[in-house]
């Protein structure tokens, strides 16, 4: 076979895949391809210096791997805001059409699987990311180019960004649970588990054999100049990804609402799982100018399927602590499955609730579970009791330690700082990803360090050697160095991530980083007085760190001195026009609103989203609309961006 004639014939050998795997529309039996594929296979063998970067050959895997790679996106990965019905759908437009006036939004499946990050550059697929925690995740790549529908060259020159879900079909699912069980191996719990599970395979041979499937739903880097999400979605599509089966631009609640009731007509129907539609703002430049909370975008939402109820039964109520010290109720129930999962637990969130509920040991319930939502008891079947079940008593013990606990009526607290599950679940947190991120210091290692009494607390991470870990099972050099290394990189990291990996309750990383600024170090000596007036700081907050420097006041000092957090300066901005001012920004300027609402922000300035009688300035640029109106009607000052820069 000449090289022209190979060249032919894997392009031959691509169109039958692409017309399989994504059009779902086979232009070739199966014995045709198979011949076909080991013709190019035989040629590959004899000229392996001539092999094509994108032939079919190269999906079968075969690379084995020691550990995955950390890799960054090039822009963030968010995550979405839930909303559950027309009511919330409802409030959620409303705040989004009061910022930037009525507009169309892109609807379509919200599928159940593992969010996947792909960069191509130059027409080739260069790495393949997981999610992780949005900034950095995974590299898989590897395993990746093992699926069909992962194009491994495509018609664009320069860098992008391709965002989507790797997803297991249902029917897929169930066979690949069926040959499991006849190998006597565990049975994956759902579909999206056996996904994520496929993607961490070592072995990129055993992921090719998953039947994985890519759907993109968005892009991060990009060049495209189409002005709507949906056109450069069909453009994505025309590039040879999978298109979702269902998709609308949607005006109104009317709209979005029939669309969604048409996906939960068709849920059986479509063969992978779906938790939900999302719908996102069609028009870039108002997603632009919508922007971002701290956790998502405000121009995108999942709007969630119902929750599914099921039957069950309580077997025992058994008590966890957590890291606060909280006691936290759990029902074990008999086992249900409930959309590929099997579901033996249910929260019951505190005593108070077992009270109201009048929920009883061996007591028929009805649970709901909606996509990641943990299942929760809402209805007892107080008509089916036979006399047999046993009321439920608050404790006066801690089930791990035995020492009295605290009863505050909706809380019960263990008070024992050295209660081994507060230890435990306090280092867990401390180690996860948007604390301090201890990369291999999992929850299974944590319980064994503490089973082994090499550590005892949080600081004591800190002080681990090799020869500690050395006789543990399973800790070869290489493993042990990453350990200690990932402990030591987190010396020196900003002081809010410190203070929300502490575990203080009801203080998250938004609360962390304005104690930050406003404290530093300082803060394991605040007063009341001088938290409860930091914006965003509660009554109940402002205790909660009041009473945990108080009891860990020298422990907390110590983990300042052994880790030496950075702490960021509060700069007080100088006296120019727009400190303390509110100021609205509109219209198209010479550079992107976010730079200018950075300098305004860092002038001291408020930027708002909306317009109000409140607001001191509206900034405006070209093609300004709806907001300049509202400005001049309620005689609101109005500055041109020259102006703007003439008044700094």
């Amino acid at each position: 076979m000449t090289q022209e004639l190979y060249q032919e014939k894997v392009a031959l050998l691509k169109k039958w895949a692409h017309a399989y795997y994504v059009e779902d529309n086979p232009i070739a039996s199966d014995e045709e391809y198979d011949r076909l594929y080991h013709e190019v296979l035989d040629y590959e063998t004899a000229h392996p210096d001539e092999v094509a970067e994108d032939s079919p050959t190269k999906r079968v895997g075969g690379v084995i791997r020691d550990e995955f790679s950390k890799a960054k996106h090039i822009k963030r990965m968010w995550s979405m805001e839930d909303v559950f019905n027309n009511e919330e759908v409802q409030e959620w437009l409303d705040r989004v059409e009061k910022n930037i006036g009525e507009c169309e939004y892109f609807c379509e499946p919200k599928f159940d699987g593992a969010s996947m990050n792909l960069l191509y550059e130059g027409g080739k697929l260069i790495r393949a990311i997981t999610r992780g925690d949005g900034v950095i995740g995974e590299e898989v790549t590897d395993n990746v180019r093992t699926i069909r529908s992962v194009p491994l060259t495509i018609d664009y020159d320069g860098l992008i960004e391709i965002r989507g879900e790797v997803v297991i079909r249902k029917d897929d699912f169930e066979q690949i649970n069926a040959e499991r069980l006849e190998e006597g191996e565990s049975l994956f719990a759902n579909p999206r588990n056996a996904a994520a599970g496929s993607l961490r395979q070592l072995d990129s041979s055993i992921t090719a054999k998953r039947r994985l499937v890519f759907y993109p739903w968005g892009l991060g880097e990009n060049t495209l100049a189409h002005r709507k999400l949906s056109q450069k979605m069909d453009y994505v599509y025309s590039l040879g990804f999978l298109e979702p089966p269902f998709a609308q631009d949607c005006k109104g609640i009317e709209e979005i609402e029939a669309f969604y009731q048409m996906l939960i007509a068709k849920r059986d129907d479509i063969p992978m799982m779906m938790d939900g539609m999302v719908l996102k703002v069609d028009e870039v430049d108002k997603q632009e100018e919508l922007g971002y909370t701290v956790k998502f975008p405000k121009w995108m939402c999942a709007y969630k399927f119902p929750a599914i109820e099921k039957v069950t039964k309580i077997n025992a109520i058994t008590l966890q602590v957590g890291r606060t010290g909280v006691v936290t109720p759990v029902a074990e129930i008999e086992p249900v499955n409930i959309e590929g999962a099997m579901v033996s637990r249910a929260t019951l969130h505190n005593f108070d609730e077992i009270e109201r509920k009048d929920i009883h040991v061996g007591d028929s319930v009805i649970i709901i579970r909606s996509g990641d939502v943990i299942p929760k008891i809402i209805k007892v079947l107080e008509d089916r009791r036979d006399g047999s079940e046993v009321a439920v008593n608050r404790p006066t013990e801690c089930p791990t330690c035995g020492s009295e606990l605290l009863d505050e009526g909706a809380l019960i607290k263990c008070q024992n700082l050295h209660c081994s599950d507060r230890v435990i679940n306090s280092i867990i947190h401390f180690a996860r990803k948007g604390c301090m991120n201890i990369d291999g210091l999992g929850s299974k290692i944590v319980e064994l360090l503490v089973k082994e009494g090499i550590i005892k607390d949080i600081l004591d991470l800190y002080f681990i050697k090799y020869e500690d870990l050395e006789h543990l099972e399973g800790f070869k050099e290489k493993r042990i160095n990453n350990l200690l290394d990932a402990i030591q990189a987190t010396k020196g990291v900003p002081l809010y991530r410190l203070l929300n990996a502490m575990g203080i309750e009801h203080i998250g990383e938004v609360a962390s980083k304005a104690l930050a600024l406003e404290f530093g170090l300082g803060i394991v000596d605040a007063a009341y007085d001088q938290i409860i007036v930091i914006d965003g700081i509660g009554e109940e907050m402002a205790n909660s760190v009041l009473e945990f420097m108080r009891v860990n006041h020298d422990f907390v000092l110590k983990l300042f001195e052994t880790i030496q957090p950075t702490v960021e300066k509060k700069v007080e901005a100088e006296e120019n026009p727009f400190k303390g001012k509110t100021v609205v920004l509109t219209g198209t300027m010479s550079e992107s609103r976010g730079a200018i609402k950075e300098m305004l922000e860092n002038l001291g300035a408020k930027v708002s989203g909306s317009v109000s009688k409140k607001t001191d300035f509206v900034i405006y640029g070209e093609e300004a609309g709806s907001k300049l109106d509202k400005a001049e009607s309620l005689g609101v000052a109005t500055l041109t961006e020259d102006e703007m820069r003439g008044m700094l």
